[in-house]
């Protein structure tokens, strides 16, 4: 039903037009040679404020969807678990640091219009295409483009890191995820198959399934190490920004997770098929379920420890 032209405005509406009415008079009235121009600069000190405002609410009409079914696959995914972290972590840093980026003079620059253009068109695209990952990848675009459009590049280059933790919050496409879950099933089944036989095991491997006297054991996708691949690089960015100061230790800091991930997750699947030969019950018990944690606390800090030789070696004193 269309509302009646005569009814009378909200009271809420009443109530701003008011106040802010009220505000202009007790700036004409109590100032001495008070003007409309006192006024006046009252109301645009509040410009910058409405203007933000505004584009925030915008943004959420935008991706209000996209990033509700973004948080779901946080929730439900355990590899993207550390998703529900990294906004808070992000949004911590920039206040950490919120000294040195205002400390930089915020300029108007244009060229970040463009991107905010390409940002929009992969939104557009990534909906049309159903693709969610190029949807919730512009978002980070977006933000990025009207940093650098409204506050300019220094301030910009000052918000670098808090901005490639959130591009980090962002799943990978299914696609590419499961090209890599399979090939790493087939390393972590062969390479802790080879190990459990030097270690005097009876086990032969078939396929993803580990062949023991008195069982079988699947290396599933859970098990393929792409969990702890995942929070182990995004670790690595954080150790890198907190431990290095060169951009070449960050690097090999990240490039050196990859590799000890996959590692540590052999090493938990050839325990836990040693550790089925001998009692069954207990390897697909309460090994099976804290032997995750225990792979990433044990990664963590075998992560660390490198962080600290490559700071040693590789940063300035």
């Amino acid at each position: 039903m269309r509302p009646d032209a005569s009814e009378p405005p909200a009271p809420e509406l009443e109530a701003k037009v008011l106040l802010f009415a009220v505000r202009m008079a007790s700036d004409i009235l109590t100032k001495p040679g008070g003007n409309l121009a006192a006024a006046s600069q009252r109301s645009r000190s509040y410009a910058p404020w409405v203007k933000i405002a505004l584009v925030a609410a915008l943004m959420g009409i935008l991706f209000g969807t996209v990033l509700i079914h973004m948080a779901r696959d946080w929730w439900n995914e355990p590899a993207w678990s550390q998703g529900m972290l990294l906004p808070p972590l992000a949004i911590y840093l920039a206040w950490l640091h919120r000294e040195q980026t205002l400390s930089q003079t915020a300029t108007l620059d244009r060229r970040g219009l463009l991107l905010i253009a390409f940002a929009c068109f992969t939104f557009v695209v990534g909906s049309l295409a159903a693709e969610f990952f190029l949807a919730r990848i512009s978002f980070v675009i977006l933000l990025t483009g009207l940093i650098w459009t409204f506050w300019g590049a220094p301030r910009l280059r000052s918000l670098a890191f808090p901005l490639l933790l959130l591009a980090t919050m962002v799943p990978l496409p299914v696609i590419f995820y499961n090209s890599l879950a399979a090939p790493l099933q087939l390393l972590a089944s062969d390479l802790s198959t080879q190990i459990a036989q030097a270690m005097g095991i009876s086990v032969f491997r078939d396929g993803n399934i580990i062949q023991l006297a008195g069982m079988s054991l699947g290396v599933e996708e859970a098990c393929s190490g792409l969990n702890s691949l995942s929070a182990l690089t995004v670790g690595s960015l954080l150790l890198g920004y907190l431990l290095c100061s060169r951009l070449l230790s960050r690097i090999t800091l990240f490039l050196a997770a990859i590799p000890l991930a996959i590692c540590i997750n052999i090493v938990r699947v050839a325990g836990t098929a040693m550790i089925a030969d001998h009692d069954q019950e207990y390897a697909l018990g309460f090994y099976h379920s804290f032997s995750g944690w225990l792979v990433f606390v044990a990664g963590f800090g075998c992560l660390y420890l490198f962080a600290l030789v490559v700071h040693a070696i590789l940063d300035p004193k």
